[in-house]
């Protein structure tokens, strides 16, 4: 493998490892703050109880999330300089804004946890208020740096060097505001999915305790109400990236040949060599109808762009086809939600249904890596589209296969710590509250 791979493979294992603290940064101290309120309107004990421990998780996930983040920051400088000496004094406001909102929810987290008895109810709440509004746009400013690289926007080039900055055109680009929206709802959906499906896990052995049955009503109140949300944000994006990036959207759906009245091509084994895509299921004028709405319209295919400038098309076309699937059977999740609960007027008890729910704990962070990955990946060759290409801005320094070994053994042991450090946290929470009947029909 090439210094050139290695540096890529690096950086894509060290935002895979990130991206899942990035979203739980974001979706637990919601829950947190949630819980608590539940808790100051209705005096049951569970709810504080439940805030309490979810705080101490949400500890966990941002010393991990911070140190990865970090790392990423270095990564940055050190494996794609070139990329930093054109785009960095445009990518340095929104990454000093992020750092604004992480000092923030670091130190009102720090309130948080250690003012229980020190500040009023009303205060301490608000102050889980603050720690989750500073995640949300903690994420809000990376992703509008990576928005930008996919919509360079806010610069004028001049003897072939960025110049002319405008940081606030830059921020506010025209891929901007479809992929915040995107990413916050998906960082939603998954946490609420995945804190869902541990207290699911619980409840299928002590269907009685109020602790797991009041953790799972809130966590599945939130993926219920985030995930029609990111299907209709979802189709906001497909549609700009027709607008703003036709080759990507041609390799995510395998689209070769520019075409009215596309079809959808949903699985199948894209051959570039022949333009066509193997054993698909095709949907006809479904890729039309979805881009713009209109079952005639044309949609460009990868034939009208440089080989040389094709993502991998299969790659892209499965992660996107991967992404898309975890969505949907999340949707029948939480519609199979909506009709117990407008059927029972009582929390999902349902054993099948929260046998689902644990099976489909991981899909929220397997849509979002899948996602990142067709992002990324189908930006290629560009690290800015359609102004630099990525080979242009990696490192000359030899020799990378040392640090990615090293960061890949960090990575690994860091994994290994949360999961340890989670799993007691988790089990710890079953003799907290006494048992109680939960009045809920049993199925």
């Amino acid at each position: 493998m090439s210094d050139f791979l290695f540096a890529r493979s690096q950086m894509a294992m060290s935002l895979a490892f990130h991206i899942v603290f990035a979203a739980l940064g974001i979706g637990m101290p919601l829950l947190m703050a949630i819980a608590e309120g539940m808790y100051l309107r209705t005096k049951q004990p569970v709810y504080l109880d439940l805030c309490k421990r979810w705080a101490k998780g949400a500890a966990i996930l941002f010393a991990v999330g911070a140190v990865s983040g970090t790392v990423l920051s270095f990564e940055l400088g050190l494996l794609w300089p070139g990329f930093m000496e054109q785009a960095g004094a445009i990518i340095g406001m929104p990454f000093s804004l992020e750092g604004f909102a992480f000092f923030t929810e670091a130190i009102f987290l720090g309130v948080y946890l250690y003012g229980w008895k020190r500040v009023s109810p009303l205060i301490h709440w608000l102050s889980g208020v603050v720690v989750a509004i500073s995640g949300i746009l903690s994420g809000i400013f990376v992703v509008t740096a990576n928005a930008w690289m996919n919509s360079p926007a806010g610069f004028k080039i001049v003897d072939g060097k960025i110049a002319d900055i405008d940081p606030i055109a830059a921020m506010l680009n025209p891929a901007s505001f479809h992929e915040v929206v995107h990413m916050t709802l998906a960082a939603f959906v998954a946490t609420g999915f995945m804190v869902a499906a541990v207290h699911a896990f619980f409840l299928l052995r002590d269907r009685s305790s109020p602790f797991h049955r009041a953790a799972l009503g809130l966590a599945l109140a939130v993926a219920c109400i985030s995930t029609p949300l990111q299907i209709l944000s979802g189709d906001l994006s497909a549609r700009a990236v027709a607008r703003l990036q036709p080759a990507k959207l041609a390799a995510m759906e395998a689209h070769y040949r520019t075409k009215a009245g596309a079809p959808l091509v949903i699985g199948g084994i894209p051959q570039d060599q022949t333009m066509k895509t193997d054993y698909a299921l095709k949907i006809p004028r479904g890729l039309s109808l979805l881009t713009a709405h209109d079952p005639n319209a044309t949609v460009v295919g990868l034939e009208e762009f440089p080989r040389g400038q094709w993502p991998n098309v299969r790659v892209v076309h499965w992660s996107f086809d991967i992404m898309v699937s975890s969505g949907m059977l999340m949707l029948a999740l939480t519609l199979c939600a909506d009709v117990l609960w407008l059927k029972y007027r009582l929390l999902p008890n349902n054993r099948w249904f929260l046998r689902g729910l644990v099976a489909a704990g991981p899909l929220g962070f397997l849509a979002i890596e899948t996602g990142w990955v067709v992002t990324e990946l189908g930006r290629q060759p560009w690290i800015i589209y359609g102004v630099m290409r990525t080979r242009e801005a990696v490192t000359p320094m030899p020799g990378l296969v040392v640090p990615f070994v090293i960061f890949t053994a960090v990575y690994i042991f860091l994994a290994i710590v949360v999961v340890f450090l989670l799993r007691r946290q988790f089990l710890e929470t079953g003799s907290l509250v006494p048992a109680q009947p939960s009045g809920v029909t049993r199925a």
